[in-house]
Order: structure tokens, then sequence, then C-alpha cells
């Protein structure tokens, strides 16, 4: 499959953009979009057969689980229960850190497949700080599972060039948002 580069260097081709990676998650694709961390490998969280994409675009093995970007820190509930004796401090989380790279690990609902949480109990959730990021999964509407867009093993990529590089002809569609302001993952905690 040929792969596209989706610019977003003005308000109008960031529109664009924005509407043509909605309809192909909509459609079950998996695609690169940028986060302030390192670029991802998106798609929705809650369709196993567009998270197995995923996987078979990175080779990743399955039992390696994939962090649940939200749309909104009000989504929360719909991927992950929040036990009552840890409420206060992932409220206290959530409210400080996020959007940004925090990763929170947290009981997984029904609803998560199993092949998102590698079949763990736990979910890892956060919620994204890139505006592109931000644009295309709120107008998605659901959550999007999203490792880093590169070849298991690979260096996370940090450009939408260096997605190209391993990506091509894997994925249909990757997001130009710029260079990566991080550079490195998400932090990831597990609150008990």
């Amino acid at each position: 499959m040929p792969t596209e580069i989706a610019r977003t260097d003005t308000e109008t081709s960031t529109n664009e953009t924005v509407r043509q990676a909605v309809a192909m998650l909509e459609a079950g694709e998996a695609i690169a979009l940028p986060t302030e961390t390192v670029y991802g490998l998106g798609a929705d969280a809650f369709d196993a057969a567009a998270v197995e994409k995923i996987f078979s675009a990175k080779e990743r093995p399955h039992f390696d689980p994939i962090i649940v970007h939200l749309p909104r820190k009000e989504d929360l509930s719909s991927v992950a229960d929040v036990p009552e004796e840890i409420r206060k401090t992932v409220v206290q989380l959530t409210e400080t850190f996020w959007p940004g790279p925090l990763t929170i690990l947290l009981p997984k609902k029904p609803a998560v497949p199993d092949l998102v949480t590698a079949g763990l109990p736990t979910v890892g959730v956060r919620q994204c700080h890139h505006p592109v990021f931000h644009r295309v999964i709120r107008n998605f509407g659901r959550p999007i599972a999203a490792p880093s867009a590169n070849r298991f093993g690979k260096l996370s990529p940090t450009s939408a060039g260096a997605v190209l590089r391993q990506m091509e002809g894997r994925i249909p569609l990757i997001v130009d948002g710029g260079a990566c302001s991080r550079g490195l993952e998400s932090t990831i905690i597990r609150v008990e």
C-alpha cells in the first residue's frame, strides 16, 4: 500500500488532514500521528481488528501492551476503573500532568480488547498534549491505542520522515505535525 504524508503547515491543510485522519481511524486503519514525545501508530482502541494492524505494521509481539490515549480526561472511565482507594491520587495526577507525557496503569474495563493490554488486567492511559493529535482524537471522539510508530526494536521516530523510513508501505497515512518536542516516550506509573 502507498503511504501518504499529510501536512499540517497551514490551517487549511491541518483541517483537511484532521478530516482524513479521522476518516481512516473510523475505517479501521492504523495511522501515524505526532505526539509531544514521539510519533505514535494509532488505531481505534475499541476495535481489535484495527489494533491488530498496529501489531502487524510494527512487527510487534502480542505480549507487549499498548498505551491508550484519551480525547478528554473525562473519558478515563470508558477504558479504566479507578479504585476508590487511589481515586484522589489519580485525580491529582491527571489534573497536574494531563494533557502531557504521563501514562497511568489502571484496571481495564471490559470494552478494551485484550489485544491492547496483552491480556493483562491493567491498561496504560494518557492524554496527549500535541495540538494536532489533540484535534484528531477530539474529532474522532474515541480513545486511540497508540504505541510508538517504529518497527519493533528500532528507535522511536520523532519526525514524519523518520516514520516513513520505517513504515513506508505498511500504513496508509502519516500525519506530519512537525518534530516532536520531547523525543522520549511518556513516563509510566502504577498508583497503589
